[in-house]
């Protein structure tokens, strides 16, 4: 049975807004992006002296686990070139399992839903757009 889960999208090094699109295509390897949002330019997070990012969301339909699904984002995140760095550091690409249905998962590894999305409008704006909140939830 295929679930809905939410995942985040930026990039802030090389052309940021393609690396984002080719990741959008590449999530098809998880499931089927059923939704994107706009492609927000956004100051960054954390550590702030670095390019701004670019920053989307997917509603992705998935047949795949949550520890499934983050391996495979993770997996595409290497493919496509990112490497290890500093927390909060530019990337190529950062591909984020925001939401997964309505599970709430807090193991060594994976979080759900992400510890730090209230904290951001980057995240919570695009996930707004893509229809996340729709039935009147709001972030856990």
């Amino acid at each position: 049975m295929s679930v809905i889960a939410y995942v985040g999208i930026g990039s802030n090094l090389g052309d940021a807004a393609f690396n984002v699109r080719r990741a959008v295509r590449a999530l098809g390897e998880a499931g089927c992006v059923r939704q994107l949002s706009a492609l927000r330019r956004t100051a960054p997070w954390g550590r702030t002296a670095q390019p701004w990012f670019v920053n989307a969301a997917v509603r992705l339909e998935t047949l795949l686990s949550p520890h499934d699904l983050l391996a495979t984002l993770q997996r595409i995140e290497r493919r496509l070139g990112r490497r290890a760095g500093y927390r909060w550091g530019p990337r190529v690409i950062d591909l984020d399992l925001l939401l997964y249905d309505d599970v709430r998962i807090e193991e060594p590894g994976l979080l759900v839903p992400h510890p730090r999305l209230r904290q951001r409008s980057f995240v919570l704006e695009p996930l707004t757009e893509v229809g996340a909140f729709a039935r009147g939830s709001e972030p856990h």
